[in-house]
């Protein structure tokens, strides 16, 4: 093998300018590949991050069917052996209680549709950043009586900071909800759906008004990364048994799951187009390398090498010419990507006005897995397999005395 690599390396720098430009050409392939695939990736986990903290969290408890007929009655108390079991779950990392449902929010003559939600204060900034999204007034507390609302809601009721709002709606049970509440601030979504509707109170204001004393609507569950979701899911279901719904951020936000999987389909078919044009240039050089060899490789077998070998050398020159492109991409497309990693491209617009519609940040990021290179890499290399037939298959067909005579 060692005579392999010395011989094939040597050929493949005969011809420098040529060797040169085909490196180039892999180099300049791989790292649009990197960056390809590093968008794509870095933006999945942006907005599959972004939705579940704004609201919903990797994970939700439920009761049963409550997802399906999100009402008010199928509400549930959450015991303290819930809370830890929960809790004590591995790669579990914050679990906010919420009593969630829907009324009528008013001041003066002005009506709205709104989404209520009563939540512990402190366990939702710790899972949702709630608190960073105040732009006016102040965060709730656990004792307040008033409420937030969501910036476009306080803009359409005409209210500001101080101002009374009143709520109407269906408690637990039929009964009828309905009081005034002061509005303590506003938060701003940048999801234009999530503006216009969301109404936060505290969790005990909110079992007051809706007359449904210590019950919950859901336990929002985040975790470390979402990477660890199918052991936490497995875990939980393990746990609560057919007594609670168990749902995943997947389950919940079907919309965006369609959305990743249609955008990656048509970056796997981008990323083949790269691959095509990577092994043309790589099928490129190789098929000039053989023939303007040809007489050598007569010349070869005239004195006796044998045909096998001869193949060897050729397969060696084709993978290090691919590797040799590849780790070249690969160290050039680090810093970029890194770079890229740290300041993310900042769109703006019709395309940031658009992405905000699809409840996006106006972002590109970047990813930066292990896995996004090593597997540029190892593309590369099957391409210069795939690329190796073709000097096969002419040596394996080579006659030595025709070679000599025509070179």
């Amino acid at each position: 093998m060692g005579l392999y690599l010395k011989l094939a390396w040597r050929n493949i720098w005969r011809n420098k300018k040529r060797s040169l430009i085909s490196i180039a050409s892999v180099v300049f392939a791989v790292i649009i590949a990197l960056l390809t695939r590093s968008m794509q990736i870095g933006f999945y986990r942006h907005s599959i991050n972004n939705m579940v903290s704004f609201f919903t969290g990797y994970v939700q408890v439920h009761a049963p069917g409550y997802y399906e007929n999100q009402s008010i009655d199928r509400s549930y108390v959450a015991s303290d052996s819930l809370l830890r079991a929960i809790a004590k779950t591995e790669y579990v990392t914050q679990i906010a209680p919420r009593l969630e449902s829907f009324a009528l929010a008013s001041c003066g003559d002005v009506t709205d549709g709104v989404m209520v939600i009563g939540t512990d204060p402190v366990s939702e900034n710790l899972l949702t950043g709630l608190q960073e999204r105040v732009e006016k007034g102040r965060y709730l507390r656990s004792e307040d009586k008033g409420v937030l609302l969501a910036e476009g809601l306080a803009k359409h009721l005409r209210v500001g900071i101080g101002d009374t709002v009143i709520l109407l709606g269906q408690g637990y049970h039929a009964v009828t909800a309905a009081g005034k509440f002061v509005v303590l601030g506003t938060v701003k979504f940048p999801v234009p759906e999530l503006n216009s509707i969301m109404v936060f109170m505290a969790l005990s204001e909110a079992q007051y008004f809706f007359a449904a004393e210590d019950r919950l609507t859901s336990l929002a569950v985040m975790i470390e990364r979402e990477e660890r979701l199918p052991t936490v899911m497995s875990a939980l279901k393990d746990k609560l048994g057919e007594s609670y719904d168990v749902l995943s951020w997947r389950d919940m936000l079907p919309e965006l799951v369609e959305y990743i999987q249609t955008d990656n389909a048509s970056g796997i078919i981008m990323l083949i187009i790269i691959y095509m044009v990577i092994g043309f240039g790589i099928l490129g050089t190789i098929l000039m390398m053989t023939l303007e060899r040809t007489r050598e490789f007569g010349m070869l077998m005239a004195v006796g090498m044998k045909r096998g070998v001869l193949r060897g050398i050729m397969v060696v020159e084709s993978i290090l010419l691919s590797l040799v492109g590849a780790l070249a991409g690969v160290i050039a497309g680090i810093p970029i990507i890194l770079y890229l990693y740290y300041h993310p491209i900042v769109l703006g617009g019709e395309m940031a006005q658009s992405m905000l519609e699809w409840g996006f940040d106006p972002i590109m990021p970047f990813a930066t897995d292990p896995s996004i290179f090593l597997w540029q890499a190892l593309s590369v290399l099957v391409i210069a397999l795939i690329t190796s037939l073709y000097p096969l298959w002419r040596v394996s067909r080579l006659d030595p005395v025709t070679a000599l005579r025509t070179g």
